[in-house]
């Protein structure tokens, strides 16, 4: 048993789609998912981009392979309007991002 078992806010960490994921690209997305938890729909995008400038900032990348799958994983268990909001941020950041 994987110690992401004991704490059920951790089980997305053991999905089979993220098992190449380096850990600490794992423990550094935990914290992110731990911060940003009650973040609401208006502050999640600022939060986000702040959290990506420090990753790049620390010498943390995540490729595009990497990042589809940590978004599909996010997207298990969520309504289809929440897996929407979801899209929908990702594809802000990624207008913003060019």
């Amino acid at each position: 048993m994987s110690e992401n078992q004991n704490n059920p806010n951790n089980q997305w960490m053991d999905n089979p789609q993220l098992a190449g994921l380096d850990k600490e690209k794992l423990k550094m997305l935990q914290r992110l998912a731990d911060q940003g938890m009650n973040k609401s729909q208006s502050d999640m995008l600022p939060f986000l981009m702040s959290a990506a400038t420090k990753g790049k900032e620390n010498g943390i990348h995540f490729s595009s392979d990497e990042i589809n799958a940590i978004i599909e994983v996010m997207k298990v268990g969520k309504s289809p309007k929440e897996a929407a909001r979801l899209d929908k941020i990702v594809s802000l950041m990624k207008m913003m991002k060019h």
